[in-house]
């Protein structure tokens, strides 16, 4: 023990020295400019309103230069708007914008394979050709330090003695405005986000207790049906030697898949089920949350409105992928939650847009007529903010209380009172009688407009003699009519209309769309596996056509993927076809 008494006292001090030494570092750094006075969550709130909205502590925004000597805002060419959200970067009108994370800069730039999650550099023959030939990687550079960001961030110098592409902004920050910076870009996607673990990824559906079972597994069976299959038969999984048909060999397979980033990954996924009234279902998603932290969820279910859940998501910053509701919240700041459509709100709006190209109806008086229901409220809601935003005359808005018949009385008295241009009728398909009574009255308005969904299955019993002057919002493609077939693909039988209900065939085909979504968003992750990275790569998605949908279209920062609805009248004879009265009707 002796003759390593003095080693031990040695070591002993050395540790003691770099103890101190690194105490001094901390404290340094704690009062760097930009960082002093400042708690580690205010910097990274400071240095992210930077970063996503090109807006200084002081609140004024940044100044920056582009194209050699043009001066812009830098809320206009603000980080996020080209490196994204979750700073993975982006490739737009052949120029590639590079990773702008912790993980990423504060380490020599080569590019990388995800085998284990690991960074193990590509072999020559690898993957990294077919990424390549997709995207303008740079040339290699070495590691940043904060001087050598701070330069290129200013004046577009790497470490490497490169110059960046002048449409690259150089931010005209000063020493503590770039400190900010610097420190957010650091925990910038630094860790993967709860809910992804050595070998599994975890998502989670909602439903709550008012859906029926058969709407429950309209949902259920196409989305388990596509975990099964993802995680029995489209990957090559070396832990449990799971094959792909996809794959002609086991190279191929772990080469194709590593690339991906989800060869060893599962992916799960569990149900919360919310009971009692919405108030509760706060606390009910806490303690889910709590028991079983999950990356994403995905669909949900509910005959009410979304609202507590999609504020549960943007306070935890939690991605919330198509969930089925006909009441989303309309927002035009929240991130989170990614919904098919604005719901009854949307049909709304394609009635607003419709008239206001009609210049027969200008200076004319509208008359809506609403059923205070949540539904008849959400259309209003829909139509009115839109004619507002045209600069129209509010609308004439007549309510329903629940239990209130539209009579032909009543008709009378609004058209007599008004004489107006167009009747908006927000009510279900018991108002159809009384729109029948309109077709041999003389002074009846050229147009009438209702809802086809409100209206379900009753729009195909609509009266002949009424079909010419009533028109419909029809928020769907045209290519399939309510009833037809759809595709095995999505894990189920076919239906028919006799044993399926129109509802559960379009909860079926919604969760199609999102199955088609998210496996693409899975692929694009590429191992990245952060939660504002899952949103950033189906921001950048390409539009696609599904079942049901006309189109479901992507872009930054975009909540609502199918953006529109047709106007629709029925065939006036036989059997009652939808025919277009107007081209898509785009929000």
């Amino acid at each position: 023990m002796g003759k390593y008494s003095g080693f031990i006292r040695y070591f002993f001090v050395f540790c003691i020295i770099a103890l101190f030494f690194t105490s001094l570092a901390v404290l340094a750094d704690e009062k760097q400019p930009g960082t002093a006075g400042l708690s580690r969550e205010e910097a990274l709130r400071l240095g992210e309103r930077i970063y996503r909205e090109g807006i200084l502590p002081s609140g004024k925004p940044v100044e920056a230069v582009v194209k050699g000597d043009i001066t812009v805002e830098g809320s206009m060419f603000s980080c996020q708007s080209c490196h994204l959200r979750a700073g993975l970067g982006s490739f737009e009108g052949g120029i590639y914008s590079p990773p702008t994370n912790g993980a990423y800069l504060f380490k020599p730039f080569q590019a990388y394979s995800s085998s284990n999650y690991k960074n193990t550099p590509f072999a020559p023959h690898q993957v990294i050709e077919y990424n390549q030939s997709l995207y303008q990687k740079p040339p290699n550079r070495p590691i940043y330090t904060d001087a050598s960001l701070a330069e290129v961030l200013r004046y577009g110098d790497d470490p490497a003695g490169r110059i960046l592409n002048d449409v690259m902004p150089r931010y005209q920050l000063e020493d503590r405005e770039m400190k900010l910076l610097i420190t957010y870009l650091k925990s910038l996607s630094s860790d993967f986000s709860p809910g992804v673990s050595d070998t599994t990824i975890r998502f989670a559906t909602i439903i709550t207790e008012d859906v029926s079972p058969e709407e429950q597994n309209a949902m259920l069976v196409p989305m388990e049906y596509f975990f099964r299959s993802k995680n029995q038969t489209n990957f090559y999984n070396p832990r449990s030697g799971i094959r792909s048909t996809a794959f002609r060999s086991r190279q191929m397979a772990e080469v194709t898949l590593t690339s991906l980033g989800v060869a060893i990954r599962n992916l799960s996924l569990s149900r919360w089920v919310l009971k009692g009234t919405p108030e509760t279902w706060r606390s009910q998603l806490q303690e889910y949350y709590r028991r079983e932290p999950v990356f994403a969820l995905l669909g949900g279910i509910t005959n009410g409105e979304w609202q507590p859940v999609h504020k549960f998501c943007e306070e935890n910053q939690i991605p919330c992928l198509f969930p089925i509701t006909e009441f989303p919240v309309i927002s035009r700041t929240d991130w989170y939650t990614l919904y098919l459509s604005k719901g009854y709100y949307q049909e709304g709006e394609g009635a607003a847009r419709f008239l206001n190209d009609k210049a027969e109806l200008m200076e004319k008086p509208i008359v809506q007529i609403v059923r205070d229901s949540r539904e008849g409220r959400a259309l209003a809601r829909g139509f009115q903010e839109t004619w507002r935003d045209f600069g129209q005359k509010v609308p004439v808005t007549v309510i329903l209380k629940e239990g209130e018949a539209l009579t032909a009385e009543f008709l009378q008295q609004a058209l007599a009172r008004e004489k107006p241009a167009a009747i908006i009728l927000w009510d279900g398909p018991e108002s159809l009688k009384a729109v029948e009574m309109l077709a041999a009255w003389k002074n009846r308005p050229p147009m009438v407009l209702v809802s086809s969904s409100l209206l379900g299955k009753g729009m195909l019993s609509m009266n002949e003699q009424v079909r010419d002057f009533t028109y419909m919002t029809y928020p769907y493609g045209m290519s399939q009519l309510p009833g037809e077939q759809i595709s095995p693909t999505m894990g189920i039988k076919k239906f028919n209309t006799e044993a399926n209900t129109m509802a559960t065939i379009r909860i079926s085909q919604k969760t199609y769309g999102l199955t088609v979504v998210l496996d693409m968003a899975i692929e694009r992750m590429k191992g990245n596996f952060y939660r504002d990275n899952f949103l950033d790569v189906i921001d950048c998605l390409m539009d696609l056509d599904v079942p049901l949908y006309e189109r479901l279209s992507f872009g930054p920062g975009q909540r609502y993927a199918s953006k529109g609805c047709y106007i629709v009248q029925l065939s006036k004879e036989g059997k009652p076809d939808l025919i277009k009265k107007s081209n898509w009707v785009v929000h």
